[in-house]
């Protein structure tokens, strides 16, 4: 499939300073005429990326990590589905982080989301990561000198802290990608008013009840705080070789069809191909195909 649509605008990969007030929440024209020509777009696509995985999956040498990061409501579980539903579960695992438990409190911060990084051959996903410890923590810094144990001295100067885990980050990030596993992280970009919106719709539709939390009303007071945690958090991380893409996700439609041309371009970046043959092989195949052939 050609990629039709140019990923590159929301691309952030360290070259020049992001600037989050600069970034776009919402497109000025969809890019997509109707819900009809968005589902034919979004099945390309998804037939596109399917195939290539199985280039992936067959050649055994190479993985994808694609990392979500977000503001709540901005549509990280709908878009996972839309994009990756097509794709053969066999070679998708989708890990989603929450509060972390009693053991991975015990551990670096690094540490749960390293043991489920994707095997060779495979995609893994990444509904927040190891960005939380950044993002979250930064914003609620009691979240770190209370609960994640850690000796006094690592806590005594949070800017430096802060910094060392950004390191840590982008250090862990260049690890992954010398070793075959290639990143790319999506900041799907909200507005807040946006949000306000989805959370009353969540409110008033039995069907989305489940999906509101009180806490997450309380955290908008902290919305300019996240902004900047996020616009320090993508300046310090995003690299030629693990980009960030800022996209627009006011609607959900353009959303899911740029990050869907992001991870093809990606993908078809890598040049996969099917695996070929030694000769032996080759010639073990040919019996093979005779035997069968001879049944009939």
């Amino acid at each position: 499939m050609k990629n039709s649509l140019d990923p590159k605008p929301y691309r952030v990969n360290g070259k020049t300073p992001f600037k989050i007030q600069r970034a776009r929440t919402g497109l000025k024209q969809h890019l997509y005429k109707n819900s009809a020509d968005l589902k034919a777009q979004l099945t390309a696509y998804q037939d596109a990326i399917d195939e290539l995985q199985q280039k992936m999956y067959a050649q055994d040498r190479l993985a994808m990590l694609i990392i979500f990061q977000a503001m709540d409501a901005a549509g990280k579980d709908g878009t996972l589905r839309h994009v990756m539903s097509g794709i053969n579960p066999g070679g998708v695992e989708v890990y989603s982080f929450k509060r972390p438990s009693d053991e991975e409190l015990d551990h670096d911060f690094l540490w749960r989301c390293s043991k489920v990084t994707p095997q060779r051959g495979h995609i893994g996903i990444f509904n927040r990561s190891y960005y939380e410890e950044v993002l979250v923590c930064k914003v609620h810094p009691e979240i770190v000198t209370k609960y994640q144990r850690l000796p006094a001295e690592a806590t005594q100067k949070m800017g430096r802290l802060w910094k060392n885990r950004y390191r840590d980050i982008a250090n862990y990030e260049a690890f992954l990608d010398g070793n075959g596993t290639k990143v790319v992280k999506f900041f799907l970009h909200v507005s807040k008013e946006e949000q306000r919106k989805r959370f009353i719709e969540r409110i008033d539709t039995p069907s989305k009840n489940w999906k509101f939390n009180a806490d997450d009303v309380k955290e908008r007071a902290h919305w300019d705080n996240y902004m900047r945690a996020y616009e320090d958090a993508i300046n310090a991380t995003a690299t030629p070789e693990a980009p960030w893409y800022v996209v627009p996700a006011d609607d959900k439609g353009d959303m899911r069809l740029i990050v869907s041309a992001a991870i093809l371009e990606h993908l078809q970046s890598l040049n996969l191909q099917w695996p070929t043959l030694p000769a032996e092989q080759i010639t073990s195949l040919a019996g093979a195909r005779a035997a069968l052939l001879a049944e009939s």
